[in-house]
């Protein structure tokens, strides 16, 4: 199940990033599931993790090379995370980054691994080191296709976003992602690789980084569950020419933001066993933590999920979800709810002018929006998230088998 549009757009070529894909096994035989990614040499890259305290082996292999050296090679596998895994799981990261290292003809540091998959379990390190040649020759440019179905784990579709702008497009920024469960970034996502061909150096390329994850990927929510594995990296070539300085760099991030919210959004069309597409729009609150709060609370309710999941107009369940927030003198008498802009609590009650059948008709869409005024302030903030579907727990229940 999935949401939305299931064709990828056109994903355009970044000079001086290439990415190469095949299958090594992993956990499914044929299946792509093995990537790897190469950055032309001065690039500068960014990247930011996961804030679960079990991180994965490869997240802690990747914080300690980027604070002390810029990778020129990144390698994805899927099938098997290789977090939980203590000191083995640590020598294997270390093993699949020596083995690209060795293929590429560069020092070990200059290699960055990321797992996505099964908690818990050893990696097959033979099927790795084996496959690993395949993925480097398919290394061009054009590789962005095969490596966005590459990274995927239950993703019943791939995810990428890609724009060129600036005089003449002399600019592009392309990206890929993945993710479908175990959502809530507090980070980033799952995994993205977002690359760009400006050159942009350390120090801004970051700030661009946060600034467009904390509006995409730390507003997604589809399960409340942080990853063991989050990362989203972000790369800057420089093979097109053009610097982003301090009077170019509002318009880079703005780009750069429109490009994470759609691979964001896209992991929330293809939440596993979604049929709806739902923005939690809180608006007039006191502060941003006020909204995101509410925002929050009304999207990870299990009761809230499931009436979407119905198609179940059900105002009651968002207004509980509402009061419980923890927002301080909250005036209930204040807020509005609406649904599809459709009018249904009023003055902490049901509104005068909603009927049964106006709900209905407003649940009906794929897209949903619950907006919530709280009429308190200035400050508005959007959640996105997905209902929850007999077919989100079959697919979690059945993970492992």
């Amino acid at each position: 199940m999935a949401t939305g549009k299931p064709d990828l757009p056109k994903l355009y070529p970044v000079g001086g990033f290439k990415l190469g894909t095949t299958s090594a096994g992993i956990k499914t035989p044929g299946r792509p599931d093995l990537v790897v990614m190469e950055t032309i040499q001065g690039s500068s890259v960014a990247a930011i993790f996961t804030k679960n305290s079990f991180c994965a082996a490869p997240v802690i292999v990747c914080k300690e090379r980027l604070s002390r050296s810029q990778p020129r090679y990144f390698v994805t596998n899927t099938g098997n995370a290789n977090a939980g895994t203590g000191e083995q799981g640590l020598l294997d990261a270390t093993s699949t980054c020596s083995s690209l290292a060795s293929l590429a003809g560069v020092e070990i540091d200059a290699v960055l691994p990321f797992s996505t998959g099964v908690i818990g379990e050893l990696m097959p390190m033979e099927k790795i080191r084996a496959a690993l040649p395949d993925a480097f020759n398919n290394l061009n440019e054009s590789g962005w296709e095969e490596a966005a179905r590459g990274i995927l784990t239950t993703d019943t579709r791939p995810k990428g976003s890609s724009v060129r702008f600036g005089d003449d497009n002399l600019i592009t920024i392309t990206g890929i992602a993945k993710g479908s469960g175990m959502i809530k970034p507090n980070m980033a996502t799952m995994l993205g690789y977002v690359a760009t061909d400006a050159s942009v150096d350390q120090e801004l390329l970051h700030s661009a980084l946060v600034r467009a994850n904390e509006r995409s990927f730390n507003r997604i929510t589809v399960d409340s569950d942080t990853s063991t594995n989050d990362s989203v990296v972000l790369v800057a070539t420089g093979t097109s020419g053009i610097t982003i300085d301090e009077n170019s760099f509002e318009e880079f991030v703005e780009h750069l933001t429109n490009t994470f919210i759609n691979l964001a959004q896209s992991i929330i069309r293809d939440a596993e066993g979604a049929t709806k597409f739902v923005a939690v729009v809180v608006d007039t609150a006191r502060s941003r933590s006020e909204a995101l709060g509410i925002a929050y609370s009304v999207a990870e309710s299990p009761l809230v999920k499931t009436a979407l999941s119905a198609s179940d107009p059900n105002w009651g369940r968002i207004l509980a979800a509402i009061g419980r927030s923890g927002v301080e003198d909250l005036d209930v008498n204040d807020v509005q709810i609406l649904l599809n802009s459709v009018l249904i609590a009023d003055h902490g009650a049901k509104a005068n002018s909603y009927s049964e059948e106006s709900g209905q008709m407003a649940m009906q869409p794929e897209d949903i929006e619950i907006r919530i005024c709280l009429n308190r302030g200035n400050v508005s903030e959007t959640v996105w998230t997905s209902d929850l579907t007999y077919e989100y727990v079959r697919i979690n229940a059945e993970y492992r088998t």
